[in-house]
């Protein structure tokens, strides 16, 4: 079956061009660091060639996205980056937005995520973007032919509309010479169009490939590791209880979910406070403090409260919930948000 990858590209300038721009300005980059009121280095743009790409396959029933980037890399186009590692939703290192939805590249199914392409082929209960239909005018019929045939064409900008898998330069807008279809045409084998972009709300470094170190360091800042009180519980004879930090099962239920978090960030792409650049230390550091909060061998559980009640941290939580949509672990993080706005209003200040 045949699919069409958009991916959303991007080329960063080089370090020499960045330092060199403002290497004669008084309010350049060296002088705004010590600024309190200037962005985290880690927040800010890095300015580069942004572009969208298409590249027309043809994969089998029940490939993941991963798989399709794998075989663009590898028989079209080396130079697309992206980041992945385990390839099995364990690591969440290739956490991208596909049509628009954080996810993580090896999970999404094909299937489940092609669509058709809008304004092409789909004559007149075809939908426009604003979501009204063309009215089937002499002069839309031939605007949109007029489209389709310049689709394969490429612009000033470097975007390229189709790339075929085969990597044959005359083999243009994907057409398959056995059987004299076009590999875009509206057929049953036809799956339509993936659109895959850079995980929003972070920094992008290059094409797929975003910058977590900011998400990371917010989740180190809330110490997320055991704070007990050191001391060792001993049986009768003065030995040492080996069972000192023993859990029953409902204990032990409060907070097992929460430590399979991956911090693949797509809880913070999904967030509408934290994607859209506001100061909020993020749902991926939170749900990591509420890890410990709500483990019962922890001795710091106020002063951890008390480190997530500031105007950046869940007080900043709108409770969009938004960030429970696509938890590849299957946590409810919305609702370990709302869980949290209440403990830290009945905490022990």
């Amino acid at each position: 079956m045949n699919v069409t990858i958009r991916v959303h590209r991007f080329t960063p300038k080089p370090e020499e061009d960045r330092a060199r721009r403002h290497s004669s300005s008084p309010f350049g980059a060296k002088a705004r660091n010590g600024s309190p009121f200037g962005s985290s280095p880690s927040r800010r743009r890095v300015r580069g060639k942004h572009w969208t790409q298409d590249y027309a396959i043809q994969v089998q029933p029940g490939q993941t996205v991963l798989d399709c980037l794998l075989g663009i890399k590898r028989d079209t186009d080396p130079t697309l980056a992206f980041r992945y590692s385990c390839g099995h939703g364990i690591c969440g290192s290739d956490a991208v937005a596909i049509n628009g939805t954080p996810t993580l590249l090896c999970t999404a199914k094909v299937e489940d995520y092609a669509k058709p392409e809008s304004g092409q082929n789909g004559g007149a209960n075809a939908m426009a973007d604003e979501g009204f239909r063309p009215t089937a005018t002499k002069e839309n019929v031939v605007a949109n032919n007029a489209s389709v045939n310049d689709s394969n064409q490429s612009y000033d900008d470097g975007r390229s509309r189709i790339i075929p898998s085969s990597g044959d330069p005359n083999n243009l807008g994907g057409f398959d010479d056995s059987n004299g279809a076009a590999a875009n045409s509206d057929s049953p084998s036809n799956l339509g169009l993936i659109e895959i972009a850079p995980l929003p709300g972070f920094p992008v470094l290059r094409d797929l490939i975003v910058d977590i170190d900011q998400m990371m360091s917010q989740i180190k800042k809330l110490e997320p590791y055991l704070k007990a009180d050191g001391k060792l519980a001993t049986t009768e004879d003065g030995k040492i209880d080996m069972f000192e930090y023993l859990q029953r099962p409902e204990e032990l239920k409060r907070y097992e979910l929460l430590s399979n978090c991956i911090s693949c960030g797509v809880c913070e792409g999904s967030c509408p406070v934290y994607a859209g650049g506001e100061a909020f230390i993020g749902p991926a550091a939170l749900i990591a403090a509420s890890r410990f909060i709500n483990d019962s061998r922890d001795d710091d559980t106020n002063a951890r409260l008390n480190a997530i009640a500031t105007a950046d941290g869940i007080t900043a939580c709108q409770s969009v919930r938004a960030c429970s949509r696509e938890c590849p672990r299957g946590i409810d993080v919305g609702e370990e948000m709302w869980q949290l706005t209440e403990r830290v209003k009945n905490r022990q200040i």
